[in-house]
């Protein structure tokens, strides 16, 4: 989904106000300090990288091999359009770049969540969360921030909703009763050359997995 320059910058000004994935992707990493590489990122969470002394290099979604001399990069941070699925060349391209315990952080939207009712039917919500589905079966684990979409009043929230989701967004406006949308994300991780028993990862803030997530927002 294509959202217009406008209403991208009110979600990314609502999004995680309490920057939750930040700090998750900071634990699950980590990436401060290091060499990271980021499929699909913004110039926002690109910026963020940067700030927090990391090394960043930025790759288009799809576009492989990636621009980085084999075993040099400590963490690699895929944001929202990257990895729809799990392939074994990408899984090799991984493998290829990454230092020895180096990470591989996949972000996908969860579901299970108000934000899910905008968004309809998708395999983030259901296939890709499941035990047998192509992460948790592939030799990934799972953490699930609980994080939100925040706004100043409800008013605000209301109108943000209905000009970026139609008839859709005006439904779930007008069941709020904070101006706040529960938003969870499901982090899917993984140690080069993968695990060899993926289970998920019940920490702070986190839920078990049994059913899914979201298609990018700002593509």
């Amino acid at each position: 989904m294509t959202l217009s320059s406008d209403i991208a910058m009110r979600l990314r000004h609502a999004l995680d106000r309490e920057r939750k994935i930040e700090r998750a992707l900071e634990a699950l990493g980590p990436v401060a300090g290091r060499d990271v590489l980021v499929i699909g990122g913004g110039p926002d969470e690109l910026a963020r990288y940067v700030e927090d002394g990391a090394r960043v290099t930025a790759v288009d979604v799809g576009k492989r091999p990636w621009p980085v001399p084999s075993g040099s990069i400590d963490t690699i941070v895929s944001v929202w359009s990257g990895f729809r699925g799990v392939d074994q060349p990408s899984l090799d391209e991984v493998d290829r770049v990454l230092r020895p315990d180096g990470r591989l952080l996949v972000v996908h939207d969860y579901g299970r969540d108000d934000v899910s009712r905008l968004r309809g039917d998708l395999p983030e919500y259901g296939a890709w969360s499941r035990r047998d589905g192509p992460f948790l079966s592939g030799g990934f684990r799972v953490r699930v921030i609980h994080c939100f979409w925040t706004f100043d009043g409800l008013a605000e929230a209301r109108d943000f909703l209905e000009s970026a989701f139609g008839p859709a967004g005006r439904d779930v406006g007008s069941t709020l009763k904070r101006p706040r949308l529960s938003y969870n994300v499901a982090i899917y991780h993984r140690t080069r050359g993968g695990e060899e028993h993926p289970e998920v990862a019940v920490g702070a803030g986190a839920a078990g997995a049994t059913g899914a997530g979201v298609a990018p927002l700002f593509a």
